[in-house]
């Protein structure tokens, strides 16, 4: 057997990342590059200068500053090149298949058409596929701080578009918009043949959860940490083997968790919810899929089974046939097979 150390394994281990917006991957750098080429000007004057505004007090504070950074993105080239960034940084981080959210509401209301977010998108995936070998699906997420009519204008436009999207989410501000405001657009979705997702207990309370669940029909839950505020809740979200995507830094940066020792991640494993790993806006909390499994590892003295168990959760959770999970689950079986870990962090 191999030995290497925990940080050597964790980088070397194959992963899946479930919660992920391509938009909050725009590193500071690229956004200025593509700012330049579009001849629009930000407001702040170097990278060091936006960099420096990322520090957050809540989540309305982060997506103010998301949502001018995404308003440079104007063309295929430009979604092109922004999850083709993404897709490099992860394969360095040996992520083998990624389920990328985007927001179409972000841009359309600006006048970039739907299809030239999505082709731009699609062209970095079969760019990334060929390359990489890195496997993805798409997720469209409805913008929660807008009417449900908006997301119905959203889904009409993605109908052309549909077999490049597995599923539809929903994001943005949760506080005040409770799942059930969407009740009627992702019953129409999931008739039109969309698997449904959503963020809910990451600021908003556990009924959120539960209203994801009973009124959205929800295969996965996308953050869910207030679910720990409810018994009934867990027992349910066990009972139905209810994935919840977590988001450890986000959490930290987004004041959803005071200090990284006190995230429930360990707590939800203990409870048998099936929790995974994810960076969820990588660009603006400080790290991507490595650096949140170490940060976990390091401050909450996680076994070598705990790390397998976060791991295979994301790749039985993932939108793959049974026998693609299959195989990503043999390589990751091969994996710890072979290789052990000599040191804590």
């Amino acid at each position: 057997m191999n030995s290497t150390n925990l940080i050597d394994f964790i980088e070397q281990m194959p992963k899946a990342e479930l919660h992920l917006h391509i938009e909050g991957s725009f590193e500071p750098e690229l956004m200025f590059k593509i700012a330049d080429r579009n001849k629009i000007k930000l407001k702040y004057k170097s990278v060091d200068e936006l960099k420096s505004a990322y520090e957050f007090n809540n989540l309305q504070e982060f997506l103010d500053i998301y949502y001018a950074g995404a308003n440079v993105l104007l063309t295929e080239e430009d979604f092109y090149d922004l999850t083709l960034a993404y897709f490099t940084r992860i394969n360095s981080e040996n992520v083998i298949h990624t389920e990328i959210m985007f927001d179409p509401q972000t841009h359309t209301d600006r006048g970039v058409k739907f299809g030239t977010v999505i082709n731009g998108i699609k062209s970095a995936q079969e760019k990334a596929k060929a390359e990489f070998g890195i496997s993805s699906k798409l997720i469209m997420s409805f913008l929660r701080h807008l009417d449900e009519q908006s997301a119905f204008n959203t889904l009409n436009q993605s109908l052309e578009f549909k077999h490049l999207i597995t599923a539809v989410g929903l994001d943005s501000s949760e506080l005040g918009n409770p799942p059930s405001k969407f009740k009627n657009v992702f019953a129409e979705s999931k008739n039109k043949g969309f698997i449904t997702v959503a963020h809910a207990g990451e600021e908003g309370p556990a009924e959120y959860v539960w209203e994801a669940l009973k009124l959205l029909n929800v295969t996965r839950i996308d953050h869910g940490n207030k679910s720990l505020n409810d018994n009934k809740l867990v027992e349910t979200l066990v009972k139905n083997k209810t994935p919840l995507t977590v988001c450890p830094l986000s959490n930290i940066r987004l004041k959803n968790v005071d200090k990284i020792e006190n995230h429930p991640i360990k707590t939800m494993l203990d409870k048998g919810l099936i929790a995974t790993i994810n960076s969820d806006d990588p660009a603006y909390f400080g790290g991507y899929m490595n650096e949140n499994y170490k940060a976990v590892f390091e401050a909450l003295d996680l076994s070598k089974d705990d790390l397998y168990k976060l791991t295979l959760n994301s790749f039985n959770s993932t939108f793959l046939n049974t026998e693609e999970k299959s195989e990503l689950i043999n390589g990751l079986n091969d994996f710890f097979n072979n290789y052990d870990y000599q040191d804590k962090l």
